[in-house]
């Protein structure tokens, strides 16, 4: 099972010290974020596009090679790269190139992205969004799996004989998860192509991520990829430690109250007790987190938010410290002991080569 962090790249003012960081500072900030992941021995680290204030996240690919240049080990990917306002020929070449430069450290996950303006931004409408989504993957797998494509279709002009380049590492395109929060349609989307599934999992109770993921579940096995139980599935997640939870809730109060997207909404407790954020000790988050698998069953990836609302990076950093040192160990642990036989890892590029090569001999 792999862990890991995932940011969105906000800049938002510190509530504790009315500081708020630069563009400069937060991407920089972002950098040094992704290389502490590495260090702590975490295997993931994802990285969101935003084309709107106050984000500073318009260029995943960017970023991730720049990371890929200063780590070894840890696997790079995306929350999200956005399939409905991006076109596909540029997700093509982009992250077939990174696919190089990064020795194939790269995966990525795909969403539509649920800020309105955005849209009208690169021509698009919001009401068209599942229909883009769909029809813009279908084109993008193509441009990776085929040579030479022609193609016409409703949302970008027609491809007579394009070949997308780079083409992908050793002939293996970038595995693929389908983000999704709320939409049935994108969790077909997954199935149908046997690709990954990750659930958000921050904002709605467990409940909803329990349905979500059993209709994957049932499609994937539905569309011949195999059982139920070798989907591949992710969940997002948010946390924040301190030695003894009274500590953790007393210093992540003041942002949660003024977060961006919740602030000013609901208590911290109701959030807690609804949603799936933790905020506690270390042992809270392992007992919560293992829970997760309760109503999702074995699983293949797990992300925590934990580097916004404001918090400093001195902040971020002591808490991926603890991430690394005291939960992930135990939860790699219990995790592998609970699996049921037959349960798949999550895919890597070796494994996506091999896997190719396996076929390539059977045939």
């Amino acid at each position: 099972m792999q862990f890991g962090i995932f940011t969105v790249g906000d800049v938002t003012t510190d509530p504790t010290t009315g500081y708020t960081p630069s563009e400069h500072e937060r991407i920089k900030n972002t950098v040094a974020i992704a290389k502490k992941a590495e260090e702590v021995g975490l295997d993931v680290v994802a990285f969101g596009q935003h084309h709107n204030p106050p984000f500073a996240a318009s260029s995943p690919t960017t970023t991730m090679a720049y990371v890929a240049a200063q780590t070894s080990k840890i696997l790079l990917s995306t929350s999200t790269t956005l399939i409905t306002t991006t076109d596909p020929v540029r997700i093509a070449e982009d992250y077939a190139q990174l696919q190089h430069l990064a020795d194939g450290r790269v995966d990525l996950m795909l969403g539509r992205g649920n800020t309105g303006p955005v849209y009208p931004w690169f021509g698009k409408d919001i009401r068209e969004g599942i229909p883009l989504a769909v029809e813009n993957y279908a084109l993008l797998r193509r441009l990776w799996d085929e040579e030479v494509v022609t193609w016409e279709g409703r949302f970008r002009t027609p491809l007579q004989g394009f070949t997308a380049t780079p083409r992908p590492l050793d002939g293996v395109p970038p595995f693929v998860w389908h983000g999704s929060i709320r939409s049935p349609e994108i969790a077909e989307q997954a199935a149908y192509y046997g690709d990954g599934f990750f659930s958000n999992h921050i904002f709605w109770p467990a409940s909803h991520t329990k349905q979500m993921v059993a209709l994957y579940r049932r499609r994937f096995e539905h569309y011949g990829h195999g059982t139920a139980d070798q989907a591949i599935v992710g969940l997002g997640g948010q946390v924040y430690m301190a030695k003894n939870s009274q500590d953790a809730v007393r210093e992540f109060r003041p942002y949660f109250d003024v977060a961006p997207v919740y602030g000013h909404g609901p208590s911290l407790e109701d959030f807690m007790e609804a949603t799936p954020l933790t905020v506690g000790s270390p042992q809270q988050v392992i007992e919560r987190t293992l829970g997760f698998r309760d109503y999702v069953g074995d699983y293949q990836r797990q992300l925590f938010l934990m580097d916004h609302a404001g918090l400093p990076l001195s902040t971020v950093l002591r808490q991926l410290d603890m991430l690394g040192s005291e939960v992930v160990p135990v939860l790699r642990k219990e995790f592998a002991a609970l699996a049921k036989p037959g349960v798949p890892d999550a895919p890597t590029h070796e494994s996506l080569v091999a896997a190719r090569q396996a076929e390539a001999v059977a045939v």
